[in-house]
């Protein structure tokens, strides 16, 4: 019964993930064939990605349903009901530590970064990350609001930006998109469920969002102060290697050199948090054997996801995305690469893995109110745009803060005349549509474009992760501005407030007389 209902379950997976890829494999399919001709041997190499993608979509999807979810909530529950608040501050600390340095797009973004030594980047970042999960369990616990926390938190951003050196700008804000991935959102999303299901209050569910929000701020904030203090010096850019093959059997080889990379740093990334979760349910949790054999099998299906996924990602995809870029931002109509970056930043972000967790657990917390596919659409629009403004900064070398200091006032300004949970989800929404597709396709693809058209690679290239985590969060309070709209009308047609919906409507701290 287990495994018919394993193999029902991951059918349903490939469909999605064919419907995920196979739109940008079109696109870039086109353009090999029009504006952008590209050799046999990365023709294939990327073809081979692409099949390694969905491959890895799939397993990863159905593992982070059956493993990460399970564990977050569980361990989420286990540290709010121990009552002490020093082992509530350490065990969060730990645990945004360890599972930021089990995130593989970090890994992608360190890996291309050359001002900063790579430990030395995934190590801040994942500090700033722990100190960060922190503050977002304790404003649960305290039920704080969150837009407040984000406008100091910004304000102190970008009130340090005059003094952090320009080449580690654009990497901070690229910093804070990727950290929160494929690992990092489906455990820290149930950590926040597991949470709100101790408090059982009426704004629980609506505070269970939004601790992906403020783990995004933390590395932006770390790698400034990293900047301020190390001082980094431009080094040199190093671009994907070009491959070239000259049959299948070398084809085949390419991928089976980069998988077992791949399967150990997996495997690396992945051990803290069984070691983690281990010792908890030795001592704390001691779940029965069943539910233990059911997360077993998903943290299997996790590893082996994810371990496809990037050896595709990375072998066959980040190369194709350099080189079309070069392709593209060396001829005449360079200017196709805005609306050509907005098409595949539409479909790439339905192949982010983490996506579908967001998208299916708002869906399930909000009872169908925010539909998986609403949210697909508001979080496909906001990449575009973000990809369109970003290769606009590639070919005239437009400053980030330009675009991020108008992005941001307005995301927060929305934060005030939309529903909580629309305001949590959009800012959760910004980390996650900025993962390892992000950082293993579109950012090789601004870097190649960026070559060809004499830009400043660090500059200029860098931020198409920080422009992806922005626009969603206007995009998707966009969508709760609309929901609100529509429900006030709604209401307005059925006549006078209820006496439980002016209850609702009342603030937690409002004085009843009787």
């Amino acid at each position: 019964m287990f495994l018919q209902g394993t193999g029902r379950k991951l059918r349903e997976k490939w469909m999605e993930a064919l419907r995920a890829v196979l739109p940008i494999v079109g696109i870039v399919m086109v353009l090999c064939f029009s504006v952008a001709p590209i050799s046999a041997s990365i023709l294939l190499c990327f073809l081979m990605g692409a099949v390694m993608i969905m491959a890895g979509i799939m397993f990863f999807t159905l593992g982070a349903e059956m493993s990460m979810t399970p564990m977050g909530e569980r361990v989420g529950t286990a540290i709010t009901g121990s009552k002490k608040l020093w082992l509530v501050i350490l065990l969060s600390f730990i645990l945004g530590f360890i599972i930021t340095i089990s995130e593989p797009d970090l890994q992608v973004l360190a890996q291309q970064v050359p001002t900063v030594p790579n430990r030395t980047l995934i190590l801040t970042v994942a500090a700033g990350v722990g100190l960060f999960l922190v503050a977002a369990l304790l404003r649960m616990l305290f039920s704080v609001a969150l837009p407040h926390m984000l406008i100091g938190f910004y304000a102190l951003v970008f009130l340090l930006v005059p003094f952090v050196p320009e080449s580690v700008l654009a990497v901070a804000f690229d910093a804070g998109g990727v950290t929160t991935g494929p690992m990092t959102v489906p455990f820290i999303m149930a950590l926040g469920v597991g949470i709100s299901a101790v408090r059982n209050d009426r704004h629980a569910a609506d505070d269970s969002f939004g601790l992906v929000a403020l783990c995004s701020i933390g590395p932006v904030l770390a790698v400034m102060i990293l900047g301020m203090i190390f001082r980094p010096h431009a080094g040199a850019y190093v671009p994907p290697v070009l491959p070239e093959i000259s049959d299948s059997a070398q084809l085949w080889q390419l991928f089976r050199v980069g998988f077992p990379v791949y399967f150990k740093e997996i495997a690396l990334s992945l051990a803290p948090v069984m070691i983690f979760f281990g010792l908890f349910q030795i001592f704390v949790l001691k779940m029965p054997r069943r539910n233990l054999k059911r997360i077993g099998v998903g943290l299997a299906y996790t590893y082996l996801g994810l371990t496809v996924f990037l050896t595709g990602a990375n072998v066959g995809f980040m190369p194709a995305g350099n080189y079309l870029g070069q392709r593209m931002g060396a001829s005449e109509l360079n200017w196709l690469l805005v609306p050509v970056g907005m098409l595949i930043g539409y479909f790439i972000v339905k192949a982010e893995p983490a996506v579908y967790v967001l998208n299916h657990q708002v869906e399930e917390i909000t009872a169908g109110a925010i539909s998986a596919s609403a949210m697909g659409t508001a979080l496909s629009v906001g990449v575009a745009v973000s990809v369109g403004l970003a290769m606009l900064r590639v070919l005239t070398g437009v400053p980030i803060l330009w675009m991020l200091i108008p992005g941001y006032a307005l995301a927060i300004g929305l934060s005030f005349v939309v529903p909580k949970i629309f305001t949590a989800i959009a800012f959760d929404s910004g980390g996650v549509a900025s993962g390892p597709m992000t950082a293993a396709f579109l950012l090789p693809f601004a870097q190649g474009a960026c070559i060809a058209v004499g830009g400043n690679i660090v500059t200029d290239a860098f931020g198409v992760v920080a422009m992806v985590a922005m626009t969603p969060l206007i995009t998707i309070q966009g969508l709760g501005l609309v929901y609100q709209m529509q429900k006030e009308r709604a209401r307005r047609s059925r006549g006078p407030l209820t006496p439980q919906e002016r209850l609702d409507r009342l603030a937690d701290d409002a004085i009843i007389e009787l």
